[in-house]
């Protein structure tokens, strides 16, 4: 068996040339990404549902590392979305070779009384329009036998919240989707891989977080016995969005400080 002395890590992370398309990169984790992947060279797409200060603010930060980088907008909610943020970052580069598939919707409600809009608008953001932008994605990626795909599910996949029936549903279907895909597309070079997060510090969860009680109570179920910082997320995706990680595939990448193991 011959050994590989020089493993060069570095170039092994460079995504020089790459163009990632993050979703729902205005805020948390997907802005976390999104700046990860830009200081390792990759022409980043930050995504947001409409223009606004947390939008610019967060392609400013991606621009510090990769100045040719821009934004795209476009609600998820809707069917047609997908293709226009295709058609948006057409005006500026090819269709993305990264694609982070990051934004969603939540609501916390009882199961049994969970709305049929609100159930398709969940699955819309979640799964389906996820389904849509990798079969976009995909020709192009699959032409220079090179691409990678990554979703972020959560930790729900494993810990469904009571009051989150369909959101934890959604998570659960697009990882499978991926475990699906991630066979059928190896062979041209193609990574595809789910990332879970357990509590993680952000906007999304900051209502909740600040209340002390229900914050200890979350707190000692993770044995770690803290929350995640956004930036807990960006190693991750740069594994696996680089050739460093071009061996995983179909994998699900849990970051959640052990809160689904059971004790």
């Amino acid at each position: 068996m011959k050994y590989d002395d020089d493993i060069n890590l570095e170039k092994k992370f460079d995504l020089h040339g790459r163009r990632a398309l993050v979703t729902g990169s205005a805020r948390g984790i997907g802005r976390a990404i999104a700046i990860g992947l830009a200081e390792y060279g990759a022409q980043v797409i930050v995504h947001g549902v409409s223009q606004s200060e947390h939008l610019e603010t967060a392609l400013a930060a991606v621009k510090k590392h990769s100045p040719h980088s821009f934004s795209v907008i476009g609600d998820l909610s809707f069917p047609n979305t997908p293709n226009s943020i295709a058609e948006q970052i057409k005006q500026h580069c090819q269709l993305p070779d990264i694609l982070v598939l990051n934004a969603s919707v939540q609501y916390r409600t009882k199961w049994f009384e969970i709305p049929l809009e609100e159930a398709v608008r969940q699955m819309q953001v979640n799964f389906n329009a996820s389904l849509a932008l990798m079969q976009i994605c995909f020709p192009l990626m699959r032409e220079q036998r090179w691409g990678r795909i990554v979703t972020i599910g959560s930790v729900q996949e494993f810990r469904p919240h009571p009051d989150m029936a369909i959101y934890a549903a959604s998570k659960s279907a697009q990882e499978n989707l991926v475990r699906n895909v991630a066979r059928q597309v190896a062979s041209y070079g193609i990574t595809v891989n789910n990332i879970a997060p357990g509590v993680f510090a952000t906007d999304r969860n900051e209502e909740a977080l600040s209340n002390p009680e229900y914050a200890k109570l979350i707190t000692d179920c993770i044995p770690t016995h803290t929350y995640a910082e956004p930036s807990d997320a960006a190693g991750a995706a740069l594994l696996l969005c680089s050739d460093a990680g071009r061996y995983i595939t179909g994998a699900n990448i849990v970051i959640d400080g052990g809160l689904r193991l059971p004790g």
